[in-house]
C-alpha cells in the first residue's frame, strides 16, 4: 500500500520507517527543508536505537522517501497519517492543534480518489470530527474517511513497540476505513498484533486515559517511597510485593525523581482540560500533576540534605534526559533539579551519553563533561538522575578517588545501599535510604 506520513518527528519518522519495513511504500513529508535534506543524507534528527539502520535499509530498498511537498504523496496514497506535534498550548495546558488543522487543510487540497486520513498525533476527543469538517469544507467532493490511530510507543524501545504491539487501536465506524487500516497493519498478523476497532472519539480518549493511568502509577509509588523512608521500609520490595498481583502489575512502579518526557506531562494536562471543558473534574489526574511537579522541584533539597549547604560546592549530575536511550529533554526531572542546585549556590557539572547537545538548550549555565569520571572529579556529591546502563557498572573505586567527598545521591536506586556503604560512600537513594532493617 502507499502511505503518506505528514510529520517527521518522533512518531512520524518511527511509524513511517516501520510501515516501510512492512513492505508498504511510505513518503514522509515535512515543511522543514533542512530536516528533509538531512534525512535524505541518512542523518536522523532524533536518537532512537536502531532507527538509523531501519531508515537506511528502507531508503535503499526504495520503500521510504522524504519530501517537503505533500501534493503527490497524498494524491497517490491509500492512507495519509497526520503525525505532527501537539504541544501544550501556552497559558492554558490545552493541546495546540494548529499543526494538525493546518495539515488537514493541505491534505484536503491534494486528495484524489478514496483515501483514509488518520490522526496519529495525540489529539483531544473530537479532533477527528474537526479534521473531517475542515477537509470537507476545503474539498466538498473528497472521498475520504477520517480515522484515529493513536500511537503507544516508548522512547528507546519504539521500533519493538511498533512491531510487537500490545494493541493497535483504530477509531473508525466506516467499513472501508477499517479495511484499509486492516490492510496497513496486516503484516503484524504474523505477530498476532491485536487490532481493536472502536469509535473515533473512543480511540482518541484511550490514548489520554492510558498515559494518565501510567503517570498515576509512577506518582503513586513515588509517594509510597516518601512514606517508606519515614517508616523504615524498602520501596523496591513494596513495589515488587504489590506488582506480583496481576491486577496491579510490576511496570511503572519504579520510584524516582518524577516523570517527564514528551507525553505524560503534556497529555495529563490536556486530559484535565478536556474534562473541564465538559464539566467533569478529574481529581486524581489533577493530583498526579501537582504531586509530580512538587517532587521534581524537591530533588534539589534531597541533594542539599545529603551534602549540607551547597554554596560553593560542586555537584556532578549523571544523566540529563528524561529516560535512557533517548536524547529527549522535554520536561526532564534534571531541569528543575539542576536549576534548584544552581539557585542554592552549587556549581554543576553534568554528563549524559547522548543528551548533552539537547540539554545545553535547556541548561546553558553548567559545565558538560565527556565522561562520568571527568564529571565527578573534585565533586562534593554525585547525583544519578537517569538510569543509563553506562551508570550501572561504574568503577566505584575510581569514582571515590576522584571525588572531593564520597557522597552519592541515587535518584534511580540502581545501586545497593549495603554495597555503597562497604565502598565507603555516604549513600542516599529513593524510598530506602537509611532505613533500619528488622
Amino acid at each position: 500500500m502507499r502511505i503518506a506520513m505528514i510529520g517527521t518527528g518522533y512518531v512520524g519518522l518511527v511509524s513511517g520507517a516501520c510501515f516501510a519495513d512492512f513492505g508498504h511504500h511510505v513518503t514522509c513529508v515535512d515543511k522543514d527543508a533542512g530536516k528533509i535534506e538531512a534525512l535524505r543524507r541518512g542523518e536522523i534528527p532524533i536518537f532512537e536505537p536502531g532507527l538509523d539502520a531501519l531508515v537506511a535499509s528502507n531508503v535503499k530498498a526504495k520503500r521510504l522517501d522524504f519530501t517537503t511537498d505533500l501534493t503527490a504523496p497524498v494524491a497517490d496514497a491509500d492512507a495519509v497519517f497526520i503525525a505532527v506535534g501537539t504541544p501544550s498550548r501556552r497559558g492554558d495546558g490545552h493541546a495546540d492543534l494548529t499543526y494538525v488543522y493546518s495539515a488537514a487543510r493541505e491534505i484536503a487540497a491534494a486528495l484524489s480518489g478514496f483515501t483514509v486520513v488518520v490522526t496519529k498525533s495525540t489529539v483531544p476527543v473530537g479532533t477527528g470530527d474537526e479534521v473531517e469538517r475542515l477537509i470537507r469544507e476545503a474539498n466538498s467532493s473528497a472521498d475520504v474517511v477520517v480515522a484515529s490511530n493513536p500511537e503507544f510507543l516508548r522512547e528507546g524501545a519504539a521500533i519493538r513497540d511498533f512491531k510487537f504491539p500490545d494493541r493497535i487501536v483504530i477509531g473508525t465506524s466506516d467499513e472501508r476505513g477499517r479495511k484499509v487500516l486492516g490492510d496497513v497493519y496486516r503484516p503484524l498478523s504474523l505477530n498476532q498484533g491485536p487490532l481493536m476497532f472502536t469509535a473515533r472519539r473512543t480511540a482518541e480518549l484511550i490514548k489520554y486515559a492510558a498515559n494518565a493511568f501510567l503517570a498515576t502509577k509512577i506518582t503513586f509509588i513515588n509517594e509510597i517511597a516518601d512514606l517508606s523512608e519515614k517508616v523504615g521500609a524498602d520501596v523496591q520490595e513494596v513495589a515488587r510485593g504489590i506488582g506480583l498481583d496481576n491486577r496491579i502489575g510490576s511496570k511503572f512502579l519504579h520510584a524516582g525523581p518524577g516523570f517527564g518526557g514528551s507525553c505524560f506531562p503534556k497529555d495529563t494536562r490536556a486530559l484535565v482540560k478536556i474534562a473541564q471543558d465538559h464539566d467533569v473534574q478529574l481529581r486524581i489526574v489533577e493530583a498526579v500533576l501537582g504531586v509530580n511537579d512538587i517532587r521534581k522541584r524537591a530533588m534539589a533539597r534531597k541533594v542539599s540534605n545529603a551534602v549540607g549547604s551547597l554554596r560553593g560546592k560542586t555537584v556532578a549530575v549523571l544523566g540529563l534526559t528524561f529516560k535512557p536511550d533517548t536524547d529527549d529533554m522535554r520536561e526532564a526531572p534534571s531541569i528543575p533539579l539542576v536549576t534548584g542546585l544552581l539557585d542554592m549556590g552549587a556549581k554543576v557539572r553534568a554528563h549524559d551519553p547522548v543528551g548533552m547537545e539537547q540539554a545545553k538548550k535547556e541548561l546553558p549555565d553548567i559545565e558538560y563533561c565527556d565522561d562520568p569520571y571527568e564529571c565527578v572529579k573534585g565533586a562534593d556529591a554525585m547525583v544519578i538522575v537517569t538510569e543509563w546502563v553506562q551508570y550501572r557498572a561504574l568503577d566505584l573505586d575510581r569514582i571515590k578517588a576522584a571525588m572531593a567527598q564520597p557522597v552519592v545521591i541515587d535518584l534511580r536506586n540502581i545501586y545497593r545501599a549495603g554495597d555503597m556503604a562497604a565502598q565507603g560512600f555516604v549513600y542516599e537513594s529513593v524510598g530506602r535510604a537509611g532505613q533500619p532493617r528488622t
